[in-house]
């Protein structure tokens, strides 16, 4: 195992709140008062077990503050439907937003909590007419949900799919189009989009390069980094986290895939800024 052992309870995030939002982001507060760059997206921006997510990089190689909307396991609807993040979009330099999965977003399916965008909400009417062989009170997170479902009837479970992609497009689509000013839209993952399928435990699940391609024409620009094999190996060294996170902590995009994720990103900011 390659990791460094944390005291008990933790890397403390400082979390905290902007504005009127009710979402926690990654800490320390930032000023907003004068020129910053936005980061918004899921558990990869957060910085899950890392010291130093790549926005933090970004600022050090940018030299301007660079203030984190992380939050962990969120998805669209968290920057959708947040009115405190869609001011931040008006009066910062440039927004990047994570490409994040549909899977954690409401759609005509089933809903999601509106921050905390993994946790399974309710299934609606034409879900469980789909799926009357299955009991959603079970359930408490959408992967979950979603890998039943998968696991029950693939046949069923292609139209929910093709659901979420629809959804997906046309909430990105509406993200991006309110941004007034500058935006960055950043593939981070181990998987490029050719090859991310239907895997629901695949980040970001359901995404595919014809769905990118609907949505990238509104933003400023696209950044697309694909985790090395050899970085992957190797992804938690340097993650601060405990024994009992390991096994989560595999599957995150590990420090030096952050370090990668800031070489791509920065000069593309000083080229905007």
């Amino acid at each position: 195992m390659s990791y460094d052992a944390l005291r008990p309870g933790g890397l403390d995030y400082l979390p905290c709140r902007y504005g009127n939002s009710k979402v926690l982001f990654r800490g320390p507060k930032r000023a907003i008062d004068k020129p910053f760059v936005a980061f918004f997206g899921g558990t990869t921006t957060y910085g899950k077990f890392i010291q130093s997510p790549f926005p933090a990089v970004v600022e050090s190689d940018l030299g301007m503050t660079c203030v984190n909307f992380g939050s962990v396991n969120g998805g669209v609807d968290v920057f959708a439907t947040d009115a405190f993040l869609r001011e931040v979009t008006t009066i910062a330099r440039a927004t990047v937003i994570q490409i994040t999965s549909p899977r954690n977003m409401s759609n005509r399916f089933y809903r999601v909590h509106p921050r905390r965008n993994d946790r399974f909400v309710e299934a609606s009417p034409l879900l469980r007419a789909i799926y009357r062989d299955v009991d959603f009170a079970e359930f408490n997170f959408t992967n979950h949900m979603l890998t039943r479902l998968l696991t029950v009837s693939p046949e069923r479970f292609q139209p929910v799919v093709d659901e979420l992609r629809t959804a997906w497009i046309a909430r990105m689509r509406l993200v991006l189009g309110q941004i007034p000013g500058k935006s960055i839209l950043l593939w981070a993952s181990e998987f490029s989009p050719e090859n991310v399928g239907n895997d629901v435990n695949s980040d970001p699940a359901f995404i595919t390069r014809d769905m990118l391609a609907q949505v990238i024409p509104l933003a400023t620009e696209y950044v697309e980094v694909v985790a090395p094999d050899a970085a992957q190996d190797a992804n938690t060294d340097g993650m601060l986290l405990s024994e009992l996170d390991f096994p989560a902590a595999r599957k995150m995009l590990g420090p030096q895939v952050h370090k990668d994720i800031a070489k791509k990103l920065t000069p593309v900011l000083k080229s905007l800024l």
